[in-house]
């Protein structure tokens, strides 16, 4: 029995289908891959943060009110 052409279309189109399934995989694999290292750059960014503020000092620190005096040259 010789293929029919309808046949020989299915298949090219399964085939065609079978390529971009396998295309997405890969592609959702990589993507995976992406969100975990994110992720861990977000956690080590957190933890360093935390040890920021636990080396900042409560009282004078970056929030702290000045005086303009503070910020004049030793020569005023």
């Amino acid at each position: 029995m010789e293929p029919t052409s309808h046949t020989t279309t299915t298949d090219q189109r399964l085939t065609e289908l079978e390529i971009k399934a396998s295309f997405t995989e890969d592609l959702l694999d990589k993507l995976d891959n992406v969100i975990v290292r994110q992720q861990q750059q977000i956690d080590a960014l957190i933890r360093e943060i935390a040890d920021l503020k636990q080396q900042a000092p409560v009282d004078g620190g970056v929030g702290a009110a000045r005086s303009l005096r503070d910020d004049l040259p030793p020569h005023f």
